[in-house]
């Protein structure tokens, strides 16, 4: 089950300017919050209207159509949706390829097609949320995980729902030592209120021996997320930032830019397909524990 932090901490400076800053910063926090507890009061629904998407690309770089890469005999989306449709939110498939739209309509996937000029799988889900036509408060992005349990797709969403002044959510978890060297495998570092700081393909935090120190608990990023569907579509109208693109990895453009992430940790043995290795990994993994 997800473990959400709830513990805050305090700061002080002796510069009388950013004393007065940080009580704005803590002032508009609290407004923030507050604010969206009278919401709840009022009418109980505060970003209550959910909808999962899971984005779908054929031409990708590492590992050219991966979604439709067959794991014990499925395709590695079928898998992926399987997985989402037993969590509370519902879901659909967005791709801009007729191949991975004729496999999801054969297992009973509902399908929209998007444009090949969408960046990464935030802006396809943008657009297939425009396309849908109906108002969402949350939408949450089913990735490359197609072992993931639905208890973190719903984790991830309360989290979002409980964190007014966020507008992503996201899961990690503990980082295999195998992997601490693996640009495939994200990193992130997270503060004491469970927001997230940084995410990076290298290892962090590095310490100065450059070894794995083996008492450090380093966090894995899942691919998973949920946005605010009104940041959403501002989401494409950012311009790429420098560590975003230093890093290729869209979440950094989020944190660029000052909006706030929430994290919640989770025990989570597999992780995400990121390669063609990654799936004998999973094979075995499901071999092993008699998962069909």
């Amino acid at each position: 089950m997800p473990i959400f932090s709830l513990c805050y901490s305090s700061s002080s400076s002796s510069s009388p300017k950013s004393w007065i800053l940080n009580g704005l910063a803590v002032g508009a926090a609290m407004a923030a919050v507050l604010g969206a507890r009278a919401y709840l009061v009022r009418s109980g629904r505060f970003r209550s209207r959910v909808i999962g998407i899971i984005p779908a690309r054929f031409a990708s770089t590492r590992f050219q159509g991966k979604p439709l890469v067959h794991i014990l005999g499925k395709p590695m989306i079928q898998r992926t949706w399987e997985r989402a449709k037993l969590a509370a939110t519902l879901d659909h498939v967005a791709t801009d390829d007729e191949k991975i739209a004729e496999c999801c309509q054969g297992f009973g996937a509902e399908v929209i097609m998007t444009s090949e000029s969408c960046r990464n799988g935030t802006e396809r889900c943008n657009e297939a949320l425009q396309k849908l036509g109906k108002k969402y408060d949350i939408v949450n992005i089913q990735g490359d995980e197609p072992l993931i349990e639905p208890e973190i797709i719903d984790g991830i969403v309360k989290a979002l729902q409980a964190a007014p002044d966020a507008v992503f959510s996201t899961a990690v978890t503990s980082l295999k030592p195998e992997d601490a060297f693996d640009p495939n495998r994200v990193k992130c570092v997270v503060d004491s209120r469970g927001y997230a700081i940084y995410f990076s393909r290298g290892l962090i935090p590095y310490n100065k021996s450059g070894k794995v120190n083996p008492q450090f608990p380093y966090l894995l990023h899942l691919g998973i997320q949920s946005y605010d569907s009104k940041f959403l579509k501002i989401y494409p109208e950012l311009e790429p930032t420098p560590l975003q693109l230093e890093e290729d990895l869209e979440q950094l453009k989020v944190l660029e830019n000052g909006y706030k992430m929430k994290v919640i940790k989770v025990d989570h043995e597999t992780h995400g397909v990121d390669t063609p290795e990654d799936v004998d990994k999973i094979e075995q993994f499901m071999r092993e524990r008699n998962l069909s």
